[in-house]
């Protein structure tokens, strides 16, 4: 497909919704630059990391909640294309909630395709996933000719609910709009890969916590797994190329757009194992993955375990306490089975080629965590945490609780190396004003290193001591 690069975008109204994420505001900062009349980002959030810049450049942001019909109707009338990139359930504690999963990726997507039918709004480019084909089997080098996975096989409601919206997009295409006479309403997917760039919300961050945690206890599958990844700025480029594969007004062209009830998937183009890549992009950051691998069948238990115990937690999925599972069945398969697809038919069809190559991806997500991570508190493993809390508190109980329940054993252990009661009280003493003391310096020299975070520092390292302490002497010396 040869097109200019502003075709079908100059003078246009676009909707994105899912617009204040990393991919959607990606796009709706690409479609500013390519001239479009107005662009509309369309979230449920009225915030986010993008919200600041994305009303600089003049998005407007509109916050509702696509299960809701008004709310969809009122961002999308007069729109000219809707680049549908919301959902729900991808990761963490999300899958779990069935109901809303449901209601976000199939409930919405309904609603976004009847008002597309009632606006006369011509062409919807639907951001689906590898899941609507791959539910952990081994697929290598797929493409868009291989069946859907069967829906009753699915492991989880987000592979489920993607396939059967994807399916009634692409079913929808083709229908008569109502305000346009003659004129059709024409739809693709675009399926992409795990996505990764400076900002992604989901992957990058979690996997950051894990390994600055000592939570990273282990790798799953064998090192021979590979699977595809997509740089956000490829991905974005491949939705544009996706909206101008259904103009059906282009000079020299008759008849059904290109591109008109089409799936297309879309990667770097080079499968990589996944902890290779994040052990590539946890060593830029001066962390370490683990050398012990977990066979596949063993990692699939712990995640049905975790998957059992988050569902009982179910009424309180959603509290800020309760911290995302460690893994799930859905997400062991993504790791630990190898599914990587090729992009030919996007390349012939739209034009994609990676604009981004994965060592410039790699660099550059290198690049922003760096950054982040100098401006952020450091602090050691949750076992030290462990250690120090668990030791300072023993300490406390056996100089000064009585002798009530574990008590009388802390103080029978503490008497058998410390000898008598003065010492442990003079130990628990000295340790708490050697920590206060502690703390006092850190903040005193965060305030000269790390303005933004002095308290953070002061209170860390008033419970962790020097385990806390060393991290920032070791950013003062840089």
């Amino acid at each position: 497909m040869h097109l200019s690069e502003n075709e079908g975008i100059e003078g246009k109204t676009f909707v994105v919704t899912g617009g204040l994420g990393h991919v959607g505001s990606a796009l709706c900062f690409e479609l500013v630059r390519r001239g479009a009349y107005q662009v509309r980002a369309f979230d449920l959030r009225s915030t986010s990391p993008w919200s600041h810049d994305l009303h600089n450049r003049g998005v407007q942001c509109i916050q509702g909640d696509i299960v809701q019909k008004k709310d969809v109707e009122r961002a999308l009338r007069g729109a000219d294309c809707v680049f549908h990139l919301a959902s729900f359930g991808m990761s963490g504690k999300e899958m779990l909630q069935l109901g809303r999963v449901d209601e976000v990726n199939i409930g919405g997507t309904c609603h976004i395709i009847d008002a597309c039918l009632e606006f006369g709004i011509e062409r919807i480019v639907y951001v689906s996933t590898y899941n609507v084909i791959f539910g952990g089997k081994k697929i290598v080098n797929g493409n868009e000719t291989l069946p859907y996975f069967p829906i009753d096989d699915h492991v989880d409601s987000y592979g489920r609910s993607k396939s059967v919206a994807e399916q009634l997009v692409l079913k929808n295409n083709g229908r008569a709009l109502k305000e346009k006479n003659g004129k059709c309403l024409y739809t693709c997917a675009v399926r992409p890969a795990a996505i990764y760039g400076p900002g992604e919300e989901r992957h990058l961050p979690r996997i950051v916590s894990l390994a600055k945690l000592g939570l990273f206890p282990f790798l799953i599958g064998e090192a021979s797994v590979k699977a595809d990844w997509i740089y956000v700025d490829n991905l974005v480029l491949a939705l544009i190329l996706a909206s101008m594969g259904l103009l059906d007004d282009i000079p020299g062209k008759s008849g059904r757009p290109i591109a008109a009830g089409q799936p297309y998937f879309v990667s770097d183009g080079c499968p990589v194992n996944s902890f290779e890549f994040i052990g590539n992009f946890l060593k830029g950051l001066d962390y370490e993955l683990p050398k012990y691998r977990l066979a596949l069948p063993h990692a699939l238990f712990i995640g049905r375990i975790f998957s059992v115990f988050y569902s009982i937690l179910y009424p309180w999925l959603n509290r800020w306490w309760l911290p995302a599972p460690l893994m799930l069945p859905t997400e062991v398969y993504k790791v630990g089975v190898t599914h990587y697809f090729s992009f030919v038919k996007a390349k012939e069809e739209l034009g994609y080629v990676p604009v981004v190559t994965p060592k410039e991806g790699m660099a550059a997500i290198i690049s922003y965590w760096q950054d982040r991570k100098r401006k952020s508190l450091e602090g050691p493993t949750i076992y030290v945490w462990l250690f120090v809390i668990i030791g300072m508190s023993s300490l406390f109980a056996a100089a000064y609780l009585p002798d009530i329940g574990p008590v009388s054993l802390i103080r029978a252990l503490s008497l058998f190396f410390f000898r008598s009661m003065w010492t442990i009280r003079l130990v628990f003493v000295m340790s708490t004003a050697a920590h206060l003391g502690e703390g006092a310096y850190a903040w005193y020299l965060a305030k000269r290193v790390d303005p933004a975070n002095a308290k953070g520092w002061f209170w860390q390292t008033f419970a962790l001591g020097f385990f806390s302490l060393r991290f920032l002497l070791k950013r003062a010396r840089k």
